[in-house]
């Protein structure tokens, strides 16, 4: 495992956990526009904007690490889709200046892209099938993987699923934590039946992360759980699992709006070839649901 690991994001729900999940030796210099937390024994904050290329070259040449984990960008579909300017400037503009930046020293990248990059027809999707966005998010989501991988010599892209868990840091994104704070209060909550996908929870796909963060595995990696299912189902299944009535989850209807991007309908990934590069195990979602109850820590469920 690398020991001086830089971390786009750093405040977010994928790389909070992947920061907590890393073994002692292991040092993270978080990138944020502002610090989530204080600075721990394995952590330190660095305060920018990431658009800001002279100050992310600075900090870069100060740190001088083993690995860069670009987790950070505008992931809100519609948002993208009605500020194509911003989306650019920061899903494809960033990815550049950090991809420049690891090409010029030797630097090892493992890009976050998305399951995102489908149009969803065909589902369990396999490496090998071609991006065909349908929307402007997966559209920069595409763009930043070709960046990675025409001027890397070293990089991992990284596909995942619909990522399930709780956020390490209360400010991250966790749609888990958001669905547990409705049920607590007996609202219901929506889930549409027509999204099929196949759900990761959020530890094995940190401790996937930090394995490649340590292997010579080169080339796009799909990573998601074993099971495929609609969203509506997963839900229930979360409910159900978590005690809470199965009636708490409704059908989330598709919304006629100009301004809302078209979703794909499978989006669901092939883990194969995880499950061969990897020594982390892709789980079952009941498996995947018992690990994460196991290390709710504090959080009431």
């Amino acid at each position: 495992m690398a020991r001086n690991v830089l971390v786009t994001g750093a405040g977010g729900f994928v790389a909070g956990n992947i920061i907590t999940q890393a073994g002692e030796g292991v040092t993270f210099h978080g990138l944020e526009r502002m610090p989530a937390g204080p600075d721990g024994n394995n952590l330190t904050w660095h305060v920018l904007d990431l658009r800001d290329s002279d100050a992310l070259r600075e900090i870069f040449s100060t740190v001088v690490p083993e690995v860069v984990i670009h987790t950070a960008a505008l992931s809100d579909i519609d948002y993208c889709q009605a500020h194509q300017e911003d989306a650019e400037q920061v899903n494809v503009g960033i990815t550049r200046t950090l991809v420049d930046l690891c090409a010029g020293a030797g630097v090892r990248m493992i890009y976050f892209s998305s399951d995102s990059v489908f149009d969803g027809r065909k589902g369990k999707y396999v490496e090998e099938d071609p991006p065909e966005p349908l929307h402007f998010y997966g559209k920069t989501k595409v763009q930043g993987e070709r960046i990675v991988q025409q001027d890397c010599d070293d990089w991992v892209i990284i596909r995942p699923s619909l990522i399930v868990g709780l956020p390490v840091l209360e400010a991250g994104n966790s749609f888990l934590w958001r669905m547990i704070k409705e049920l607590k209060l007996g609202r219901t909550v929506a889930f549409p039946k027509q999204e099929i996908r196949s759900p990761l929870d959020v530890i094995t796909l940190s401790r996937a992360v930090l394995e490649l963060a340590g292997n010579n595995y080169r080339g796009i990696l799909h990573i998601s759980g074993n099971d495929t299912m609609n969203r509506f189902d997963m839900a229930q299944r979360i409910v159900g699992k978590l005690g809470y009535p199965t009636d708490s989850v409704v059908d989330k209807k598709p919304l006629v709006s100009s301004g809302r991007a078209p979703r794909p309908r499978d989006v669901s990934l092939d883990n194969a070839r995880a499950k061969t590069v990897l020594a982390t195990p892709m789980l079952d979602f009941d498996q995947a649901l018992e690990l994460i109850i196991g290390n709710k820590g504090d959080k009431d469920l």
